[in-house]
């Protein structure tokens, strides 16, 4: 990304934009297209609409629909008057969704027509809801999103806020207890930009991935409700790159765009990256508009990324972050990326100047080179803090605003990240410590298998046993012992499973997360404790 001085806060883009390449395209969804021009007439719509709606700086507001471009005008728009986006998860049971609107307090809500059945019983429960505006269309007696706008002023409303401000309040997934509010600034979003402008000669120029230039076209493929969507959103237009937003993820269509939009850059997740490999017009798609492919949220085992590296032969680059980090604080260069095999491929790369990465003990101690422990970030991207929640942003971030990930993995001489798994997904049989990601990666080589996944259950002599929950390729067949033997050929005897079942899918969230704790349920139940 190119640093851009006179864009101090996302209420910028739009303005900057239009008055530099008003004819440029900045999004397409569907049959819809819109210029940069349009692109900022329509935000300041959304503005002035929402101050008529008495949203004041620092209120939230809600989306609750599939991508569309309709959200990010919502987005920028909100910036122009200070208010704050809550991207709500719309695969959501209905008392998650009533917890995460009342947790944020939300006043106003735009859904997607196809979610009125869902919000409207919901609604003698938000206590802070005024306002329901349809995105798509109307439903019950809720005003649309056009005629909304339709008498807005296309003048942009006075208000200048900071880039300290809080622009957007994501949720994390919430697989443990509720949810919490992640408020992420305007500068998070940019700071590795911006601090890449100020020291360029410090900055490697591996990091060539995150140029843009006019030419670039982005696709937003992960769900907004998601860093990795709504990130990857803004990114495309804070550079002025032409965006095709998807409505949802679909890898036939997702090809289909690739060919005939040219895209050049897009993210994906590993769960989408296998999806695109396993769909028959893979092998007959011309990928040679794409410079590179960003991936990252979940680890990917080397035999999947060495199959992706050889069918879509453009530049790779793994991404790791988080959402209270604003997405990547480390990344895997392309150069590193060697279908042969390298000790690198099985790491997330080194930290982006402007961040820092140091692996600590329990107690919070830094330990030396190779040592395992918890990965601990500093960085100008990391949250404002836990909305409301002021325990539990003091137990993820300390002083110097570092910022605790819960994940585990080790450092090499080099500077490169070895993620292991999240620390609470760790497996400690016989007094070893096992990372299910490790096992995985093991066993993905298999040929019969598609999916794997690791966990811990109950074992009466050894505390926890390792159990694959596996997914078998068409076709093939459950031959756990023949999948074992294999597996005892890549890792140590104590580190394979005790134990393979076999089901057709596994569970995941929207992000292509396997959710290990639905897994792990029917194992632990009547368990006081989950470990053993």
């Amino acid at each position: 990304m190119t640093f851009i001085p006179e864009i101090e806060t996302m209420a910028d883009v739009p303005r900057y934009h239009a008055r530099t390449r008003p004819k440029s395209i900045a999004m397409i969804d569907g049959e819809r297209v819109s210029d940069y021009a349009r692109f900022q007439e329509r935000t300041a719509k959304v503005a002035n609409a929402l101050l008529a709606l008495g949203v004041k700086p620092e209120s939230r507001i809600a989306v609750l629909d599939q991508n569309s471009d309709r959200y990010f005008e919502i987005l920028f728009g909100a910036a122009k008057v200070g208010a704050v986006l809550v991207s709500v998860n719309w695969r959501l049971a209905p008392p998650e969704i009533a917890y995460i609107l009342n947790d944020a307090r939300a006043e106003v809500i735009f859904i997607g027509q196809g979610f009125a059945g869902l919000i409207k019983p919901l609604l003698g429960e938000l206590a802070h809801l005024r306002t329901v505006i349809v995105v798509d269309g109307s439903a019950e007696n809720w005003q649309s999103y056009e005629s909304w706008i339709a008498n807005q002023s296309t003048q942009d409303p006075p208000f200048r806020g900071s880039a300290k401000d809080t622009i957007v309040q994501m949720y994390t997934s919430g697989t443990t207890g509720n949810p919490k509010g992640v408020q992420l600034s305007h500068f998070a979003l940019y700071a590795h930009d911006r601090n890449r402008a100020l020291l360029k000669d410090a900055f490697d120029p591996q990091l060539n991935w995150n140029e843009w230039d006019a030419n670039d076209v982005s696709l937003v493929a992960m769900p907004a409700f998601h860093i990795s969507g709504t990130g990857w959103g803004i990114v495309g237009l804070y550079n002025g790159a032409k965006s095709i937003i998807m409505t949802l993820f679909e890898p036939g269509a997702v090809l289909d765009l690739i060919h005939n939009e040219h895209v050049s850059k897009l993210v994906l997740v590993p769960a989408t990256i296998q999806m695109l490999l396993r769909h028959p017009n893979c092998a007959k798609t011309d990928f040679s508009s794409i410079k590179y492919l960003l991936y990252g949220a979940s680890p990917i085992p080397l035999d999947l990324l060495r199959e992706a590296v050889d069918m879509f032969k453009c530049g790779f680059i793994q991404l790791y972050g988080m959402t209270e980090t604003a997405g990547a604080v480390t990344y895997l260069p392309a150069e590193d990326h060697d279908i042969s095999g390298n000790k690198r491929m099985r790491s997330a790369g080194r930290a982006i100047s402007g961040s820092k990465i140091e692996i600590r003990d329990p107690r919070g101690r830094a330990l030396p080179t190779g040592s395992e422990g918890e990965i601990w970030i500093q960085s100008d991207t990391c949250m404002n803090g836990y909305w409301n929640m002021p325990e539990a942003t003091a137990s993820t971030m300390t002083g110097g605003n570092w910022v605790r990930s819960g994940d585990a993995g080790y450092m090499d001489e080099e500077g490169y990240v070895y993620i292991q798994d999240r620390v609470k997904d760790m497996i400690v049989s016989g007094g070893e410590n096992i990372y299910p990601a490790e096992v995985e990666s093991a066993m993905y080589g298999h040929p019969a298998i598609a999916e794997v996944a690791v966990i811990a259950v109950p074992d009466d002599k050894w505390g926890e046993g390792v159990k694959a929950i596996v997914v078998l390729k068409p076709g093939a067949e459950p031959d756990a012992h023949a999948i074992l033997d294999f597996t005892r050929t890549r890792i140590a005897g104590y580190k394979v499973p005790k134990s393979i079942d076999f089901v057709k899918e596994l569970p995941r969230n929207a992000t292509g997360k396997v959710l290990k704790r639905e897994l792990r349920k029917p194992f632990w139940a009547g368990k006081e404790r989950q470990v053993n």
